[in-house]
């Protein structure tokens, strides 16, 4: 009988570490995504000099895009790979399950996770593609250097109480999948210690409020009347 080899992404600990790696970038990707927001508080020549930046640059704008998009893609499938694994290893449920060594982020990754696929979505609906109706995006002339108002377009949107609540919403989804997504990579990686764990539990929760602090600081800044809407 011919026996087969099983290639490394077709292991548990191969699609563990899929979507470590993957999760590394999308961590990078969200950290100089978050720093690039936050340059609105520094007015709308440097928010929109930034947004000129990257639309002047084709090819890494472009680039940037594919490589994020087949991080999602291995992300995602590597998700649900373990999760059909994870089912099949118990055909039969648990009569009584206790949720000793997991965590409340961990239990809602499941729905945290399509949760924010969908949030990805409505989000480049809104601010890349302009599509989302009655929310304020306007393709606007240029502002006063002669820039592309981005700036006037987030500030305007930010302005809609319920639109920010939703962003709050996703970002407190985001915070719990990046706190579980941290310490799996973390455990992935091996770093695993009774000595250390707590340290690293800390340091999981501290990137992941970091990011999401980031991230809420646009929307309630330019609620609460921290970002001129002169700029």
């Amino acid at each position: 009988m011919a026996t087969q080899t099983l290639s490394l992404p077709d292991t548990s600990i191969g699609k563990k570490v899929l979507m470590a790696v993957s999760g590394v970038v999308l961590f990078g990707f969200l950290i100089g995504h978050m720093l690039g927001n936050l340059q609105v508080f520094l007015g709308h020549q440097a928010y929109n000099e930034y947004a000129k930046f990257l639309h002047d640059n084709p090819t890494l704008l472009w680039g940037t895009r594919g490589v994020l998009l087949l991080m999602v893609l291995v992300h995602i499938a590597s998700a649900i790979a373990l999760i059909r694994a994870n089912a099949g290893a118990r055909p039969v449920a648990y009569k009584t399950k206790k949720s000793i060594a997991s965590t409340y982020a961990s239990r809602t990754m499941q729905i945290s996770g399509p949760l924010l696929l969908a949030y990805i979505i409505y989000h480049l609906a809104h601010f890349t593609f302009g599509v989302t109706a009655g929310l304020g995006y306007e393709h606007l002339p240029p502002d006063p250097e002669g820039l592309p108002n981005v700036y006037h377009n987030v500030v305007q949107s930010f302005q809609i109480p319920w639109l920010v609540g939703i962003y709050a919403v996703a970002q407190a989804l985001l915070g719990l999948h990046l706190y579980h997504g941290a310490w799996s990579i973390l455990q992935t990686l091996g770093i695993n210690h009774r000595r250390y764990n707590l340290q690293m539990r800390g340091a999981a929760s501290a990137i992941a409020l970091a990011i999401v602090a980031g991230f809420l600081a646009v929307p309630f800044g330019v609620l609460l009347g921290l970002v001129d809407p002169a700029g």
